[in-house]
């Protein structure tokens, strides 16, 4: 169990990490973003729900390291936008909790988001719960999981036209 101290001095670095995450996302700076992964990774959006078995039922997005990164370069391709003009993006992270960390090993952390998206069809606001696993990897902390439950994601979502 970490004393007070250390665990503030970890929320601390924890909360810098995602809030820089989220401003690579909002700024498309997807090359910087995907720098922030492990090898191991998992990129989750789960579709019907939060607790589906994403090897046996549909989801948004279940990727590993290689499909984020193919993922990422092709969106930097330029003809795998979903939309032309990007949408605009900005979110809100609030919440961010430590929920577990093991003696030298993974950092579990909650946060919610609500991410608001200015483009050409309309402006939406998209609600989530992010699920995350944080790890140390050369000093730094890298994502090695991420899930976003979207709040709505039971019914039919517009084309998600950038990484949540």
């Amino acid at each position: 169990m970490l004393s007070r101290e250390s665990s503030a001095t970890l929320l601390g670095a924890v909360t810098e990490f995602i809030y820089k995450e989220a401003r690579l996302q909002d700024e498309h700076q997807y090359e910087a973003w995907e720098a922030l992964w492990t090898d191991d990774a998992i990129y989750w959006v789960p579709a019907n729900g939060a607790d589906i078995d994403p090897e046996k039922e549909m989801s948004i997005i279940y990727d590993n390291r290689s499909r984020i990164a193919l993922r990422v370069r092709q969106y930097l391709t330029g003809k795998h936008f979903t939309q032309s003009p990007q949408s605009r993006l900005r979110r809100l992270v609030s919440n961010i909790e430590l929920l577990d960390q093991q003696p030298g090993g993974d950092i579990a952390v909650g946060s919610n988001s609500m991410i608001y998206e200015s483009s050409l069809r309309d402006d939406t606001i998209w609600a989530a719960r992010n699920e995350y696993r944080l790890r140390h990897v050369d000093g730094e902390l890298r994502m090695a999981y991420k899930k976003v439950t979207l709040v709505n994601n039971e019914k039919a979502i517009y084309t998600l036209s950038f990484l949540v």
